[in-house]
C-alpha cells in the first residue's frame, strides 16, 4: 500500500487499532459470556482492575508481536513460532513459574524479570485475581480491590507497572526497527535508523558506478546500451539534470534457498526517461521486470546501485516519491466488499485530494476508464469481471495527477475495445508525466512507446524507438509458405534461387518461415516466383511482411547470453 501514498506510520497506526479493537471485541464477549455463566473470577473482582489488565495486555501483546515480526521475513515461520510461544509460555506458567510465585523463598527480583516476558505477566495477573476470588468467595466476601493492590503479597500493582513500562517500550522498539528496514537496513544495522531523523533534501545525484567494473560492463553491452549508461553517468554529474527517473547501474540479487544458487534478477541496469515520455520493458516471463518494478516502487531494496524519481532517491526518499508516484501492478490490489467509487475516493485522499476537486477527479477517472455510466462505479468489485478490475487498477495509478507512473502489464485480461481505449487513456496521460510500462503485447508497445527496452536475463539487450529497433535489427522480409510436408525441400530450393542468404526460422508440419535480406529479393520477384510455383506445387497459403517488432523480440532474447551466475 506504500506505492499508492498510505505512509508507513499511518498503516501501523492502523493495523494497531484494528487489532486492538478486535482482540477487545472478543475478550468483551468473553467477559460477558463467562460473566452470565456466573463465573465468580469476572464476579467478585473489581471490574476496573480487570479492565485496566486486560486492556494494558492486550495492547502489550499487540506492540511485542510488532515488534517480533521484524525478524521474520515468512509468514508460516512467524506462525508457529506465534503458537509456540503461546502455548509454551502458558505451560510453562502453570507448571514452573507459579512454583516461584509461591515459594516464598524464591527471589521476588527475579520474579519480576520473568515477568518481562508478556506471556508471564498474564498468568502472574490472572494467578492474582484468581487467588482474590478465590478466598473473597470462601469468606463471602468481596475479590481484588484497588486498594488490594497495596498489600505487600499482591503482584498486581507490579505486573501493571512492568507491563505498562513494556507496552510504550515495544512501540518504540517496533517503529525504530519498521524504520531502518524501510531504508534497506537491518536489525543488525541500526545506526541508519538516524538517517531517518535527519531533515530530507534533495542530495547531489552522485554515480555509483565503480570505474572498473564500469569498463567490464560497457566491453560487454551492445552500443545504445553503453551509450544509455554513458548518458546516466553525465546526468548524475550535472546538478541540475532534469530527468524524471534516472536509474543508475541498479542491481538485484535474491539469496538462494535449499541450497540452490544465489538469482541475480537485475544487472547493472542504466536509464534514464525524461517527463513526458513512455519507455516500454519487453522481456520473458522471469526477465527480472518486475523485479525491477519492485525496487522502483519500494517493495523491494535494490542489493546495489540506486534510482532517482525526479532527484528523490529510492533508497531514502521513498515517502516523499509516493506522493508523486502512480503504480499498476501485476495483480490487482483491491477490496472485494468496496464500490470502484469508494476505491477512488480513497486513493484520491491519499494524494490530498479535498471538495469539488475531490469528486470531479473520481468521476473523471471513472468516465476515463468507461466504469462511470449505468451506475458500474456504485458496485462492489466483487461483482467485476477481470477487466473491469484491470480498468480501475489503472485508474487509481493515475488518480492524483502522478508525476511518475509504473504500469505492470496494464492491459492483461481487456477486450479489444477496452484495450483501445486504455491506450488513449496512457497516450494522453503521459503528455506531463513518464510512465514506465512492461508487457507482452507488441502492439501495445508500438502503440503506446516512445523508446524501449528489451530485458533478458536481467539486463537490457537492446535500447531504441519501435522503429529504430525493427531497422537495426529487422533488415529482411518474412516469407511465409504452407503446403504439403512432402513438398518443403522444393519451397527451400525455390526460396535460396530468390535469395542465396535466407535463413530458416520456422518449420512445422509443411509451414516454413524463412528471413529474406532485403538487399538480396525485390518484392515483385517474390510474387511472380510463387506464382510460376502455384501450377506444380500445393501452396495452401502465403505471406510476405516487413519485420514485425515480434520478430525483433524472438531474434533479440534467442540470441541474449545466458548467465549462470551472480558475479
Amino acid at each position: 500500500m506504500s506505492f499508492h501514498n498510505l505512509f508507513t506510520s499511518i498503516l501501523e497506526r492502523t493495523n494497531f487499532t484494528r487489532e486492538a479493537a478486535f482482540v477487545g471485541k472478543i475478550y468483551m464477549y468473553s467477559k460477558l459470556t463467562l460473566f452470565c455463566a456466573g463465573l465468580n473470577f469476572f464476579r467478585v473482582n473489581n471490574y476496573g482492575i480487570q479492565i485496566v489488565f486486560f486492556f494494558v495486555y492486550i495492547n502489550l501483546q499487540i506492540a511485542f508481536a510488532f515488534f517480533v515480526a521484524s525478524f521474520f521475513s515468512s509468514v508460516k515461520i512467524a506462525t508457529v513460532i506465534g503458537y509456540i510461544y503461546v502455548f509454551g509460555s502458558g505451560l510453562l506458567g502453570a507448571f514452573l513459574f507459579r512454583f516461584f510465585i509461591e515459594d516464598i523463598n524464591f527471589s521476588r527480583g527475579w520474579i519480576l524479570v520473568m515477568e518481562i516476558v508478556p506471556g508471564f505477566s498474564l498468568y502472574r495477573g490472572l494467578y492474582e485475581l484468581g487467588q482474590y476470588a478465590f478466598s473473597g468467595n470462601a469468606m463471602g466476601a468481596t475479590g481484588m480491590m484497588w486498594e488490594n493492590l497495596k498489600d505487600p503479597i499482591n503482584g498486581m500493582r507490579d505486573i501493571l507497572i512492568v507491563m505498562t513500562v513494556e507496552w510504550a517500550l515495544m512501540l518504540v522498539l517496533a517503529f525504530y526497527l519498521d524504520q531502518v528496514s524501510s531504508i534497506g537496513g537491518s536489525v543488525g544495522n541500526p545506526l541508519l535508523f538516524f538517517r531517518c531523523l535527519q531533515k530530507k533534501y534533495a542530495p547531489p545525484l552522485q554515480s555509483s558506478f565503480v570505474q572498473q567494473n564500469h569498463k567490464v560492463a560497457v566491453d560487454m553491452e551492445k552500443a545504445d546500451v553503453a551509450q544509455e549508461r554513458h548518458v546516466v553517468e553525465q546526468l548524475l554529474m550535472d546538478s541540475n539534470a532534469n530527468q524524471a527517473i534516472i536509474c543508475d547501474n541498479l542491481r538485484k540479487v535474491y539469496p538462494g534457498k535449499d541450497g540452490n544458487p544465489d538469482k541475480l534478477a537485475v544487472r547493472g541496469l542504466s536509464l534514464a526517461l525524461p517527463k513526458g515520455q513512455c519507455f516500454g520493458m519487453l522481456g520473458p516471463n522471469g526477465a527480472g521486470k518486475t523485479s525491477f518494478i519492485s525496487m522502483m516502487v519500494g517493495l523491494t531494496k535494490p542489493t546495489s546501485g540506486t534510482a532517482y524519481a525526479h532527484g528523490m532517491d529510492i533508497r531514502m526518499d521513498m515517502d516523499d516519491i509516493y506522493t508523486n508516484m502512480g503504480v499498476c501492478p501485476q495483480h490487482d490490489l483491491l477490496w472485494e466488499t468496496l464500490t470502484g467509487k469508494e476505491h477512488l475516493f480513497f486513493y484520491a485522499r491519499l494524494k490530498n485530494l479535498k471538495g469539488a476537486a475531490l469528486v470531479k477527479a473520481v468521476n473523471d477517472s471513472l468516465k476515463s476508464v468507461t466504469l462511470f455510466h449505468g451506475g458500474v462505479g456504485d458496485k462492489q468489485v466483487g461483482k467485476y469481471s477481470g477487466g473491469m478490475k484491470r480498468r480501475l487498477s489503472v485508474a487509481i495509478s493515475l488518480i492524483g495527477d502522478p508525476k511518475v507512473v509504473y504500469m505492470d502489464e496494464p492491459s492483461t485480461g481487456l477486450d479489444p475495445a477496452s484495450r483501445n481505449n486504455l491506450w488513449n487513456i496512457v497516450k494522453e496521460a503521459k503528455r506531463n508525466r513518464a510512465i514506465i510500462l512492461t508487457t507482452h503485447s507488441m502492439e501495445e508497445a508500438e502503440v503506446l512507446c516512445d523508446r524501449l527496452g528489451i530485458f533478458v536475463d536481467g539486463e537490457f539487450q537492446c535500447l531504441g524507438n519501435p522503429k529504430e529497433l525493427k531497422a537495426r535489427y529487422g533488415g529482411a522480409y518474412i516469407f511465409t509458405v504452407t503446403t504439403p510436408p512432402e513438398q518443403e525441400s522444393e519451397i527451400e530450393q525455390l526460396v535460396h534461387r530468390l535469395s542465396p542468404s535466407a535463413n530458416k526460422i520456422y518449420n512445422l508440419s509443411g509451414t516454413q518461415k524463412f528471413e529474406l535480406p532485403k538487399q538480396e529479393v525485390r518484392i515483385a520477384d517474390v510474387f511472380h516466383a510463387v506464382e510460376r510455383a502455384k501450377s506444380r506445387l500445393s501452396i495452401h497459403a502465403w505471406g510476405l511482411v516487413d519485420t514485425t517488432l515480434e520478430d525483433v523480440f524472438i531474434k533479440v532474447a534467442k540470441g541474449a547470453p545466458v548467465f549462470n551466475d551472480v558475479a
